[in-house]
């Protein structure tokens, strides 16, 4: 009897574009992004704005555990506003790995994100703020498709470019004196990382398939 390959089954998520779970997905980045809406409340209105200088600390040891909470923290309103449209679409789409390996690559990026602040920003200033994980899941959905070789995932790729691109600006030194660009930078660094993991972690279910006899 022949001895046939049977290709890999085609719910792998390597190829996938949105989400396995829309509502699952929504759920989790809605709820992350409600936390950042409490946790400015809770600043402004409890500690009138206070918990902005427990970000990242740059060179200082007692600076270090502001990278758990810094993506956490923003300066205003505004600030949070304007990082809230790029956390829920950017972070709902790299969902489309599932919830587990979006955790792990959301990990990846906070960290180095935070590290990169740490180790390079001026000294004695205080780093708060989302938009260091949006960039590093925007660079994680912009260059997955190379990684795994898909058309899908560079067509979707390529919109986000199309809308986002001139975020990218803020990957630059000295743009805004304001915006902290080493968050932008490492975020991205994370993101590239994260997503070149996920396609090695991910390589058996996309070029192995089963044997039947």
């Amino acid at each position: 009897m022949a001895t046939l390959p049977v290709p890999s089954a085609p719910g792998k998520p390597v190829h996938r574009v949105l989400p396995p779970r829309p509502f699952q997905a929504a759920v989790v980045i809605g709820a992350f992004t409600a936390l950042l809406y409490v946790v400015e409340f809770v600043n402004l209105a409890v500690f009138r704005g206070r918990l902005s200088d427990y970000g990242i600390v740059s060179h200082v040891v007692s600076g270090l555990p502001g990278i758990i909470w810094a993506p956490l923290l923003h300066v205003s309103w505004q600030h949070l506003a304007s990082n809230t449209l790029p956390v829920l679409l950017f972070g709902w789409l790299a969902m489309a790995i599932g919830v587990r390996q979006w955790v792990a690559v959301t990990a990846t990026i906070w960290v180095i994100s935070g590290l990169g602040v740490w180790l390079t920003e001026d000294t004695g200033v205080s780093t708060v703020g989302a938009s260091g994980i949006a960039f590093g899941w925007l660079m994680f959905l912009l260059v997955r498709g190379v990684f795994n070789r898909s058309l899908k995932q560079l067509v979707v790729a390529a919109v986000l470019l199309f809308y986002w691109g001139s975020a990218l600006w803020g990957l630059l030194p000295n743009v805004n004196p304001e915006i902290s660009w080493q968050a932008h930078a490492f975020g991205a660094l994370g993101g590239l990382l994260a997503a070149w993991l996920v396609a090695m972690a991910n390589r058996p279910a996309r070029t192995a398939g089963s044997l039947a006899a």
